[in-house]
This record gives structure tokens, C-alpha cells and sequence, in this order.
């Protein structure tokens, strides 16, 4: 089964192309990570055609599309979310959706990245990688992480403990997705992993524009 892995759940942009098969390889054909800041609509189109051009595919190819739940920024996480079911919708290719921290690290560890607002998303695995808690949103001093932590290294003086660096990979985001790309049936609707209520609201008032 061939592929297409998104994530625009941090600052990092994920774009891959890899073959899986059901008793659990992953070969890695092509991959970009594009530090992206606020530029995941700009970018996202731009990383998925190079990524196909460097594997030597098209669209036509692919068989599935994993995309990185969050959590994450409202405005970058919902890019990728919807470019993913797009994509599946008019290929009518099976979409499949996993926690972003998922795909971060193997074994029993804490994943930690940034939230903004001075605060961390986290999970903890087990040994198994399966999730044990988690996802949440707290200030790092507040969390007590669980085993080695891997994530963001910017956050180890707060936490208090080494992290080591890790990102989202779409090999993890691949490995996350394996139960429901073995099943796409099983695969659930697309929800996107927020945490908090985005930063923009609607006005309470109005002005005139107009005055008599």
C-alpha cells in the first residue's frame, strides 16, 4: 500500500511517501520537513509534489492518506486536515487521522511540543508505544513527565529534564496509522485535536460606518 503522510501540527511541515505493508514494514520512498512557521497553506501543496516527483509517483499511485490529527495551532493543523480528506475525497482513497505525538519517538517516553502561550502539548507511551495518557495542554513546570522525554529540547530547563529532540516523522505517523490502514473501515471521521478554543473571536460590537 502506498502512502501519503501529512502533519502541520507544529512549526515543522511533514510531507512523505512511503510503502506499507500489512505484517508491519514501512519502506520510506520520499519525505520533506519544511520549517513552515505560519506558511503551512503555502507550503503544504509545494512539499506533497516534490515528495511525488522524488519517488517517482503521482496522485494516481497513492492508496491512502495518513494525516497528523494535532494537537496543534487551529489555523496550521486544520491545512493539513483538510488537504488530507480533499485529497481522499477526490481519489476516493481511504483517510486515516492520528494524534500528532503519536508519531513521535518509539517506546515508553513523554513527547512534548510546543503549545505557545509558554505552555506544552504532551502524551505518555508505554513500552509498547501505546498511548498511556494524554493528549493534554499544561505549562511544563506543572507536568511531571513520565520516562524519557523527547519533543522539543527548547522546554528541557522548564521541565526539568533532558529532552531529547524529536519530531513528527512520517514513519511514526505511518506505524500510528497501522491498525486502521490495516482495517479502513475502522478508520474514524477526521477530528482535529485543538485543546483550546482558537485565539480569534467574533466582536462583541459594532461600529457605524455611517453616522447621520
Amino acid at each position: 500500500m502506498l502512502v501519503l503522510a501529512l502533519d502541520t501540527a507544529t512549526p515543522t511541515l511533514v510531507a512523505g511517501l512511503a510503502r506499507w505493508s500489512p505484517d508491519g514494514a514501512t519502506e520510506m520512498l520520499a519525505e520533506r520537513a519544511v520549517p513552515s512557521g505560519n506558511r503551512h497553506a503555502e507550503l503544504l501543496t509545494v512539499a506533497v509534489t516534490e515528495v511525488l516527483r522524488d519517488a517517482g509517483r503521482t496522485l494516481a499511485d497513492v492508496d491512502a492518506v495518513v494525516t497528523g490529527l494535532g494537537p496543534g495551532p487551529f489555523t496550521g493543523l486544520r491545512v493539513g486536515v483538510v488537504t488530507a480528506a480533499a485529497l481522499g475525497d477526490a481519489r476516493g482513497l481511504p483517510v486515516v487521522g492520528v494524534c500528532s505525538l503519536d508519531a513521535v519517538g518509539s517506546g515508553a517516553r513523554t513527547v512534548v511540543t510546543d503549545a505557545r502561550r509558554k505552555e506544552v502539548y504532551w502524551a505518555t507511551y508505554a513500552a509498547d508505544g501505546s498511548r498511556a495518557d494524554g493528549p493534554g495542554v499544561v505549562r511544563p513546570e506543572e507536568l511531571g513527565p513520565v520516562g524519557p522525554v523527547v519533543g522539543d529540547a527548547r522546554f528541557a530547563e522548564r521541565l526539568g529534564v533532558e529532552v531529547t529532540p524529536a519530531e513528527v516523522m512520517t514513519a511514526g505517523l505511518v506505524r500510528a496509522a497501522a491498525p486502521q490502514l490495516a482495517d479502513p473501515s475502522s478508520a474514524a471521521p477526521l477530528v482535529p485535536l485543538y485543546l483550546r478554543r482558537p485565539d480569534a473571536v467574533p466582536p462583541t460590537s459594532f461600529k457605524p460606518v455611517t453616522t447621520a
